[in-house]
């Protein structure tokens, strides 16, 4: 994995690269796939489900989908996803997947060296992205086929398979495909680990004066104008240019600055970073965490088990779900408390079939069957609260709960809150605030999330840079593929009409200054 070091780039020569992503989980892997030149025709010999769809795809046969019109292609067709992209996309590599079928992809795939575009792709760890970070024993909500990536069967690098009926996949086996899958595709020398961006901003060039910030940070213009007055041939910036900075962790943990221009920049860091937080008295206080690892830790360490106080678990999500049965199956009291009805039909349980998904559905049960209002039932040291809330924690290790119709207090021994995250963009003026659909208030993968174009995923308040997966609203790694298609064929199409497309015969990355 190459190693930027920003005291090693000429003055005169910044490293500047066409694309930039931040972030390297699925999307940015899947995105890193399609720029390196990687091409999905309509295979000759293939069928698809749907006539309409495989009419249109007959009609430009000759063409990659990547060059193709994806408006004209997304028309009509119908998804879990809000995206019209991502849903063709699903469409064309798991047809018919929503109706339990698995149908054979019609596509076929060539590399094709003369599109690749160059690009970086910067993550905190090795490729996958939170995945490395997730519990090892939990199964994913999808099917393992729905977290693969194209071009590298999920099931024939892992050897594993399931029953048709539970085919589902740890987090430890999902981390291991993508950071092999980067491997195998030879996609490593677009890869750079161990990077954390700390500043991401728009510099651009007024009627031919020094470059300036947008917005950002008070010395950027002073940066910018020495990198021009230190260079021999002046920075020609027509629209604008990303700055990108930021640091990477050597061999010896030390920090290592670097310091790169794109021209367009890629967001695609998920929604895991930073948990949503309850604020309220004593949030902060020792025995309260926001991660389930805690309790896992908490366990391994034994200074939780049988005979503990109760912990409390905070929420009505998947995370919630899983804490629960990790504290279930270790014997350990639970305490579960979430805001709505048990059944109320927004929960997530009322929409996961029970045949694939039977442990989540034991604890909508446990939910349901042993409330504090009847508390006589199956599952001794669970109980639940629904429709309360969390009023204050306590130094002396109690919590304080809320009905609609009086308090509860509670000895407990930790505490948990899951009740969801968001994706942290501290990089970005006023944390990429004004990037959402309603600029007034954060970015929200549910609620507010950032606002693109349908069928290019560039920002509608941001020329040149561009969000995807969960940033957009696609929460699962079978939707986040869409913007990885729409952003390459956006970027493809414009550097094609710039004529500026370049493939690299030495597989190196070129960007307009050199060889990174």
């Amino acid at each position: 994995m190459p190693l930027l070091e920003e005291n090693s780039l000429p003055s005169d020569q910044p490293l500047t690269v066409p694309v930039v992503v931040i972030g390297n989980g699925p999307s940015g892997i899947c995105l890193s796939y399609l720029l390196s030149g990687y091409r999905p025709y309509l295979d000759a010999a293939a069928a698809h489900p749907n006539p309409v769809l495989f009419s249109k795809l007959q009609e430009a046969k000759h063409l990659s989908i990547i060059d193709q019109d994806l408006e004209y292609l997304s028309e009509g067709l119908e998804g879990r996803s809000s995206n019209p992209v991502a849903v063709l996309f699903d469409t064309l590599l798991h047809p018919d997947a929503d109706f339990g079928l698995e149908f054979p992809s019609p596509l076929q795939w060539r590399l094709e060296p003369q599109t690749h575009v160059p690009h970086l792709v910067l993550g905190k760890a090795c490729p996958g992205g939170a995945w490395h970070a997730m519990e090892g024993s939990m199964l994913t909500i999808s099917l393992g086929i729905w977290m693969e990536l194209p071009g590298v069967n999920y099931r024939d690098l892992t050897g594993k398979r399931r029953s048709v009926a539970n085919d589902r996949a740890t987090p430890e086996e999902i981390s291991s495909y993508y950071k092999n899958y980067v491997k195998l595709m030879g996609l490593q020398k677009n890869f750079v680990d161990n990077a954390y961006v700390t500043s991401v901003l728009k510099l651009h060039r007024d009627h031919g004066e020094a470059l300036e910030s947008e917005a950002g940070r008070d010395d950027s213009r002073d940066h910018a104008q020495a990198l021009e007055d230190t260079s021999s041939s002046p920075l020609v910036f027509p629209q604008g240019i990303w700055e990108v900075r930021g640091y990477q962790r050597a061999q010896d943990d030390s920090p290592v600055p670097f310091c790169l221009f794109a021209e367009n920049v890629v967001l695609a860091t998920g929604a895991s970073d930073s948990p949503v937080r309850l604020a309220v008295e004593g949030e902060d206080l020792p025995f309260v965490f926001h991660s389930i690892a805690d309790l896992g830790a908490a366990i391994s360490k034994r200074s939780l088990g049988q005979g503990s106080d109760p912990v409390l678990i905070v929420g009505a999500g998947l995370s919630a779900a899983d804490a629960t049965l990790c504290a279930y199956n270790n014997s350990v009291s639970i305490l579960h408390v979430f805001r709505k009805r048990v059944d109320d039909s927004s929960l997530i349980f009322q929409q996961l079939p029970k045949t694939l998904y039977p442990e989540y559905h034991k604890v909508y049960h446990m939910m349901c069957s042993q409330t504090h209002s009847a508390p006589a039932g199956p599952f001794p040291d669970y109980t639940s609260f629904p429709e309360h809330c969390v009023v204050s924690f306590q130094p002396d290790m109690k919590c304080i709960l809320q009905s609609a119709s009086d308090f509860k207090v509670f000895k407990i021994s930790m505490a948990l809150v899951l009740i969801g995250t968001h994706p942290n963009l501290f990089f970005l003026k006023d944390q990429g605030q004004y990037l959402g659909l309603d600029p007034s208030k954060s970015i929200s993968c549910k609620q507010n999330p950032i606002d693109i174009h349908p069928f290019t995923f560039e920002c509608t308040k941001e020329a040149n840079l561009f969000a995807m997966g969960p940033l957009v609203g696609d929460n699962f790694v079978r939707f986040l593929k869409g913007g990885a298609l729409g952003i390459a064929s956006c970027l493809t199409k414009r550097l094609q009409k710039k004529g500026s497309l370049i493939a690299d015969g030495g597989g190196g990355v070129r960007g307009r200054e050199g060889l990174v």
